[in-house]
């Protein structure tokens, strides 16, 4: 069992709740526990730092300081809180000033970051500690015949963090092909959906959305998977928003990974989250219901 601090993030508490559900459910059966960080707030967001970047890089150390008291790498799955925390962790290191400024803040709360906590994004430890292999030697309803979009969105991979080609990812197809199921080709994969953009810029958010699952679409994708809960719910809310504005007709669930991940290893559905998707995800259900039917009559 390898142990981990845990930052769940606002979003697998709120409108990502099928995230945050499908995470701890997957995490014991992959012999990874994730300890919750006691006390965590918000990480700051990347928008909070175009405001005040002091404060948000103080909102983001408060955590910092309170996962360095575990001694454990402090793991999220939202590529937003990960790129937040792990850009405030450099900033600190790297400008001695700030640390003293920050220092001093986090003193009046009885706290002090020394600098030695590993930030890290729950799919990198997935695909690097506890690997495709073994991901794959623990399914027990293989994915069969399920075609799968694999999207990165634009922060899981970039900056480059060192765990995946920014330019060519390939960490999420490799899981989805661990799983049984077939990762399609998809050129878009790490493309923005338009994050925020869908609150102030609804028309250049949806045009963007369109893009995405015109791109899946086309290239035969049954559902699309992401780690991102923004991500996820641009492609997932707003696609009936798309297919009016466009006269399109998109029908394709957009899953978690972890839920993903969670149907391969055998666990319900409804533990997943998956009653909390706004596509209903039936299709794939139902294609994974077909291969075990399948496969019990030897067909």
């Amino acid at each position: 069992m390898k142990y981990y601090c845990y930052f769940p993030g606002c979003s697998a508490e709120a409108t990502a709740v099928g995230l945050g559900v499908s995470v701890q459910a997957i995490a014991k059966s992959l012999d990874i526990e994730l300890i919750e960080l006691e006390d965590w707030t918000c990480c700051g967001s990347t928008p909070y730092g175009s405001l005040d970047k002091l404060e948000s890089i103080l909102i983001a150390a408060r955590n910092l300081a309170l996962a360095e008291k575990t001694g454990l790498d402090l793991v999220t799955p939202c590529p937003s809180c990960f790129l937040t925390l792990h850009q405030a962790n450099l900033y600190l290191k790297e400008h001695p000033q700030l640390a003293t400024q920050v220092n001093e803040a986090l003193a009046v709360v009885n706290l002090i970051y020394h600098g030695g906590v590993q930030v890290r994004q729950l799919i990198e430890v997935l695909y690097h500690e506890v690997t495709p292999e073994v991901i794959a030697s623990k399914v027990k309803l293989p994915l069969n015949g399920l075609k799968v979009a694999p999207y990165y969105g634009c922060q899981m991979v970039r900056p480059d963090y060192g765990f995946d080609n920014p330019e060519s990812p390939q960490s999420l197809d490799r899981i989805v092909e661990s799983l049984g199921a077939e990762a399609v080709p998809y050129p878009l994969k790490n493309r923005c959906c338009g994050g925020a953009l869908i609150i102030p810029e609804e028309d250049l958010a949806l045009g963007l959305i369109r893009k995405l699952l015109g791109n899946a679409a086309e290239n035969g994708a049954q559902c699309i998977t992401t780690v991102c809960p923004l991500c996820q719910m641009n492609l997932d809310a707003y696609q009936g928003s798309v297919n009016s504005k466009f006269k399109t007709n998109y029908n394709l669930p957009v899953l978690f990974t972890s839920q993903l991940i969670g149907l391969a290893l055998g666990l319900d559905p409804i533990s997943l989250g998956l009653n909390t998707n706004i596509v209903s995800p039936r299709k794939v259900l139902d294609s994974i219901s077909k291969v075990m039917l399948e496969a019990k009559s030897g067909t």
